[in-house]
């Protein structure tokens, strides 16, 4: 059978003048607490008498009963069970109470002793409390109760007959104990004089307020910490969604922490493990007083702080800079000492293991700054966030690249159809029609038939020097070329390149060609021969073809101004010129001023790129320089000294490898 009856509404109903309370579940365990230890202070065997609901809540509570039921017999502890609470006698009476017993809502606990009584009858609130936590649990903070709690030692008889007959209903076997109880505790009469020690009472009620107290400041400050991690995060999220420029990001992270962490410095650069320095464009001073950093070079490889944090890739923090014994800073003493650092935190900015930058905070007052675990957690929570966006800001800016790279392949692509088109196309129809009037028309004149044979192979010598760019240009740009550096003339070098243009020179067909490198101060060049000669013979070529007949090329050679141990050439012609801004895209694959299918002057549009891979592959570089059209132009490249002296008899150049086959007579072996 199981009892509908409310304990606290017996009560009330038996003592009609008393007026319930509402109870949070913090203030009935700051008061059943107190109750408890007044029990424990006294001298006095009790009564006591806990209904705790449910057998988990009992649970927490079991050594406490353990130390009261070691001073009184009467102890009696109610529970619905739930695994292991039973009706037992062991250290004091357990009384297990059905599950669907108003007791299972209600929390009571009366003490009776020969000078002091004091009862807490409660019932919980229903609707109020229920509902679930992150694990399941009821949230405490949230039940309510309604109840009586006073020292009154009317009330607190009238409540402990109501439990004892609770107590009595299940556990029939105890009845003489609970007889004996009521005899010991609630017989009438006049009742003992009140002499209470209010102290172990109002001790425990302060030790648990001000645990409290502690409980909601640790609380408040979690609360406040993660407000400024979603706040710092939602800016970093809205710089990023406005911009993937990290300069961008970089400029809203550093500013945002440092007034959050309120520190006097905070600092955010890019770096990598090995670099010896950082530079520093993005700092926040809480002081405007304070010295800036901006634009400062930012020491690294002597700091040992910066050692330690690229090793273990996590945060490093000195409280004190002045008497820290975990570091040896005095690499960077002077540094500590210019920027007025106290205290110091540094926050690794990491993405898979990889370095890719450091947060750091710096303290500069009279006082150390302790960093707290708080405060290390937010600026690793914002270091994680700019590390993600760092690689996600590569990864847009490698996709940006790939895109152009792309483009510029669709680009190459179009322009190897159209040129290769026309280049092959048409020295094939000359060729195919040549071939096919001599062999149609056996009786030819011998002078016609000379001329047939002459475009032919002058056509055929057209598609050979196509082909050979393209094994050239793509032998270079693979990487594949062994250079076999070496000690040369480059006056001889020059007449090299020359003698195959003269020959067309001398048929009135070239401008005028002069050479000036002959000059006895002029150093030996260290390069391969054979890819030099190739590359004054490009640029020869390129000079007399947009010059006209009664134009000028000139080849000159200098030490180079701007570099030791360099040689400057430079080849000058009067002929059209370039445009300013396509200086530089000459040097491209495929480039035709012209346009491929209307160009007045032939070529594949290679040259100018295999002269820039191999003045790259020797080791110097090229450009030009046109003041615009019909103004001439000039081409020029360095090429490193040899250390071999002037004066020094050069050795015999020779190709490095087989020479590639030339349809001119005059070009012969570098020998």
């Amino acid at each position: 059978m199981t009892m509908t009856t409310s304990v606290l509404e017996e009560l009330l109903q038996s003592m009609p003048h008393l007026r319930s309370q509402m109870y949070f579940k913090a203030s009935l365990t700051a008061l059943s607490h107190a109750m408890e230890d007044q029990v424990l202070a006294d001298t006095g065997q009790p009564l006591v008498i806990a209904n705790f609901q449910r057998e988990r809540f009992y649970r927490q509570e079991v050594n406490r009963y353990l130390r009261i039921a070691a001073l009184t017999p009467q102890v009696y502890v109610l529970a619905a069970a739930e695994t292991e609470f039973s009706n037992r006698s062991d250290h004091y009476e357990m009384v297990a109470f059905d599950a669907n017993d108003e007791l299972r809502h209600e929390w009571h606990l009366v003490v009776i002793g020969a000078r002091y009584s004091a009862c807490l009858i409660c019932r919980e609130r229903q609707g109020v409390s229920d509902f679930e936590g992150a694990e399941g649990m009821t949230v405490d903070q949230t039940r309510r109760f309604e109840g009586v709690w006073t020292f009154d030692r009317h009330v607190s008889c009238e409540a402990a007959k109501l439990l004892l007959n609770r107590v009595a209903y299940y556990r029939p076997e105890i009845i003489k104990k609970v007889e004996q109880a009521r005899a010991d505790f609630l017989t009438d009469g006049p009742l003992p004089p009140r002499d209470i020690d209010p102290d172990p009472f109002a001790q425990r009620l302060v030790t648990y307020l001000q645990a409290g107290q502690y409980k909601l400041l640790k609380a408040y400050r979690s609360i406040a910490a993660q407000e400024r991690r979603e706040r710092l995060a939602n800016l970093i999220t809205t710089a990023i969604r406005r911009s993937l420029n990290p300069q961008e990001i970089f400029a809203v992270a550093v500013k945002e922490l440092g007034q959050a962490m309120e520190v006097c410095r905070c600092l955010i650069y890019r770096c990598k493990a090995r670099d010896q320095a950082a530079q520093i464009h993005h700092e926040y001073r809480f002081e405007e007083g304070l010295a800036s950093l901006h634009g400062e070079s930012w020491p690294l490889a002597d700091n040992p702080l910066f050692q330690v944090l690229t090793e273990s890739l996590e945060p490093v923090a000195i409280v004190d800079t002045e008497q820290t014994q975990a570091f040896d800073l005095e690499a960077v003493r002077s540094l500590i000492d210019r920027w007025q650092i106290r205290s110091w935190l540094m926050v690794p900015i990491v993405y898979q293991g990889r370095l890719l930058g450091v947060i750091e905070l710096q303290s500069c007052i009279a006082d150390p700054h302790d960093w707290s675990a708080d405060e290390m957690s937010l600026v690793e929570a914002i270091a994680t966030q700019l590390g993600t966006t760092l690689i996600q800001a590569e990864s847009y800016a490698h996709l940006e690249d790939l895109n152009e790279q792309l483009e510029a392949l669709e680009r190459t692509r179009s322009n190897l159809i159209a040129i290769t088109g026309h280049e092959l196309r048409t020295p094939l129809s000359t060729i195919q029609i040549c071939l096919e009037s001599l062999s149609s028309e056996p009786d030819m004149p011998l002078e016609l038939r000379q001329v047939m044979l002459s475009s032919a192979l002058s056509d055929a010598e057209r598609m050979r020097t196509l082909v050979q760019d393209f094994l050239t240009l793509s032998q270079l740009e693979s990487g594949r070329v062994k250079w076999h550096l070496e000690p040369l003339d480059l006056e001889e070098c020059v007449d090299l390149a020359l003698s195959g243009i003269r020959t067309r020179q001398s048929e009135g067909k070239m401008p005028t060609i002069t050479a000036n490198v002959s000059l006895p101060e002029l150093p030996l060049v260290r390069a391969d021969g054979e890819w030099l000669v190739e590359l004054l013979s490009k640029l020869l070529d390129n000079a007399c073809k947009f010059t006209e007949p009664e134009g000028q090329v000139v080849i000159e050679a200098r030490p180079a101004s701007d570099a030791k141990a360099m040689l400057e050439v430079t080849i000058r012609d009067t002929g059209r010129g370039i445009e300013p801004n396509r200086l530089e895209a000459v040097f491209e694959r495929f480039y035709q001023e012209e346009g491929a299918l209307r160009r007045t002057a032939g070529g594949t549009g290679l040259g100018l790129a295999i002269c820039r891979q191999i003045v790259v592959g020797l080791g110097g570089k090229i450009w030009a320089e046109s003041a615009g059209r019909d103004q001439g132009t000039q081409f020029h490249f360095t090429i490193p000294t040899a250390d071999t002296a002037r004066s020094a008899p050069p050795p015999a150049i020779a190709p490095s490898r087989p020479p590639r086959r030339s349809s001119n007579p005059k070009r012969a072996s570098l020998r």
